[in-house]
């Protein structure tokens, strides 16, 4: 093993990079109140062009996809129009970006969804923990169970906001299928008790997912289509009988769509207690490598060293980073010359100011 492990370029069909160093989305809420990119964002992906592959912070898809202030959207002509200079400044300065595609389900509120109402999920089965709201923090609500004749619409959703974001300038998009939304709330059996085709069986709690992909591919082509997953991934209350047999189902069907990459998260919290989550996988990318056809990201609590013997042993494709290009735009530099890291500031990550996020 090398140094150049991480640093040396990555080519797939889909991928021409000139690293093997990925920016992982990151939400920091910094977009206008109508969701509408601001000039500081063209800065923060700017200063980060030098990753090998940027996956833009999640976007939301729709209103009724939205769950967090601040956070921008991919659904109007003004938002279009708003990425379009951050896409031209990421490609000015030779880097690759996606956009993560994002509705979040349950885990919002009624006074952040249009006219008040409920927030969506597979199941009317509430998160527990509070959200951020105009009117201050607020525990999140009971969702209401979307209808099976509303899956299409919110499929379509996801495809439009796909073309939106090939309009405005990106090179491809990541749907979010992880970390407690709407797509990762359906694959759960402890949030999807459905009994129409969306639940019940893995292959029906798959289904919409699979339906997002597919219209995707179509519309803009799956070189140009990722997936994100979190097949230990418990936050936001997720939970499943069966996640290994979940997640080798689905990882095996996306094999079916050619896909730009997979990105898979470790956990992101431990899995505690032990007996609720004795099924679930402490250590997911080698064994996920092994049922993957195409090109594998990993993320969650890697360094530098760490990412270098993940690529050299053959169990990810490239790695994603997160807090550590918050507070190091130069990431890729540092790691090249062993420069010592710039520890990040959790305070600034959602305060919405230049601090923390462009200086």
């Amino acid at each position: 093993m090398t140094k150049a492990s991480l640093l040396t370029p990555y080519n797939s069909e889909a991928l021409q990079l000139k690293n093997r160093v990925a920016m992982a989305p990151l939400t920091r809420r910094r977009a206008t109140n109508n969701h509408i990119p601001t000039n500081m964002m063209r800065i923060h992906y700017g200063q980060r062009a030098s990753a090998g592959l940027i996956i833009a912070e999640a976007t939301n898809i729709s209103p009724q996809g939205t769950g967090y202030m601040n956070s921008p959207g991919i659904y109007t002509g003004d938002q279009v129009e708003a990425w379009k200079p951050i896409t031209r400044e990421v490609h000015k300065k030779g880097g690759v970006i996606f956009l993560q595609l994002w509705h979040v389900g349950r885990v919002s509120h009624p006074l952040l969804q249009p006219d008040r109402q409920l927030p969506v999920s597979a199941s009317a089965i509430k998160a527990n923990g509070l959200i951020g709201t105009p009117e201050g923090q607020k525990e999140m609500v009971v969702p209401r169970a979307l209808e099976t004749s509303e899956i299409s619409g919110v499929v379509e959703d996801y495809k439009n906001a796909a073309l939106n974001a090939m309009e405005a300038g990106f090179d491809g998009v990541e749907i979010h299928s992880a970390n407690g939304y709407l797509l990762d709330q359906f694959l759960h059996s402890g949030s999807n008790i459905r009994t129409d085709e969306y639940g019940g069986s893995i292959e029906n709690r798959a289904k919409f997912l699979m339906e997002v992909a597919g219209e995707i591919c179509s519309a803009i082509g799956p070189e140009k289509t990722g997936i994100r997953l979190s097949p230990s991934g418990i936050s936001k209350d997720m939970f499943d009988l069966n996640p290994v047999e979940l997640f080798d189902f689905v990882i095996a069907k996306l094999n079916d769509f050619d896909l730009a990459f997979l990105h898979i998260l470790e956990p992101l919290v431990e899995l505690k207690p032990k007996e609720k989550y004795s099924k679930f996988l402490k250590v997911v990318t080698p064994h996920f490598r092994k049922v993957f056809k195409g090109t594998l990201i990993t993320n969650c609590g890697f360094s530098f060293d760490s990412g270098n013997k993940v690529i050299s042993d053959g169990d990810a494709d490239m790695v994603a980073f997160g807090k550590l290009f918050i507070s190091n735009p130069d990431l890729v530099e540092k790691f090249a010359t062993g420069a010592v890291l710039t520890p990040w500031d959790e305070s600034t990550f959602y305060k919405g100011g230049e601090k923390g996020y462009i200086r």
